[in-house]
């Protein structure tokens, strides 16, 4: 058999297609890579695609209602914003017409005024006799303040200020009669004198001194007056001295 005749007879050249396919996927299995069986023929290829439109149609679907479902609620959000602006727009004419009557108010207020003031120049240009009968008024009314104040100052009590002054009155010897002595000191009478409590104090070498206390006004009595008043008993006193004064 000649060497022509072994290659016709042999049929690996024209299924060496199927000898690279099978090689490839035996490569491709020990690298890890796995693949999913082909169909063989045209009806099952056919049957896949159909498969995967439909699939396809039904995701499609999905997005369609999803987005049908956002457009929704984006238009009732519009919605609920145009209701809310249309109540603010209503609400603020009802707001501002208060603040313009005010000033409204104000502005007509001050014509009024003006128009008072004016007629008042113009009663005044007008009674020739107006201002005289006002100052008469106004005397009698001034007047008749003046006599009740100072009716109620006459009632009001006044302060008066008193003092309390202790004497030291010293005899001549201890031979001076001291009860002669103080009966002379206590015949000193005027307005706003009134004499107190006196006693005897010892000085020495038998002699005593009248210590007497008297309270007396201010305004009318002075210890100049009390001092030469008892000074005037020569036969009796020797001295007048102040020991204390307290106001009170």
């Amino acid at each position: 058999m000649s060497g022509l005749q072994c290659l016709m007879q042999d049929s690996v050249w024209f299924d060496k297609p199927r000898y690279d396919e099978a090689e490839r996927r035996f490569y491709e299995g020990m690298n890890g890579i796995t693949h999913s069986a082909q169909p063989t023929s045209s009806s099952s290829t056919g049957g896949g695609d159909q498969t995967d439109l439909v699939s396809r149609m039904k995701s499609l679907e999905m997005e369609n209602q999803s987005l049908h479902k956002a457009v929704n609620d984006l238009r009732s959000m519009m919605s609920k914003m145009e209701s809310r602006l249309t109540v603010l727009e209503k609400a603020k004419p009802t707001a501002s017409p208060s603040y313009a009557q005010a000033a409204k108010t104000v502005v007509v207020q001050a014509p009024k005024k003006v128009e008072v003031k004016e007629e008042e120049e113009d009663d005044d240009d007008l009674d020739l006799f107006g201002d005289d009968d006002d100052d008469e008024e106004a005397e009698r009314l001034k007047a008749e303040r003046v006599k009740a104040y100072t009716e109620k100052k006459a009632k009001k009590p006044v302060l008066i200020a008193k003092s309390s002054i202790l004497l030291d009155v010293k005899p001549w010897d201890d031979e001076t009669d001291m009860a002669k002595l103080e009966e002379c000191v206590r015949s000193v009478q005027t307005d706003g004198l009134l004499w107190g409590a006196s006693k005897l104090v010892p000085v020495g070498y038998g002699i005593k001194k009248l210590q007497i206390n008297c309270v007396v006004e201010d305004d009318k009595v002075g210890t100049d007056y009390l001092e030469e008043e008892i000074t005037q008993f020569e036969d009796y006193v020797q001295s007048v001295d102040v020991a204390a004064f307290n106001k009170i």
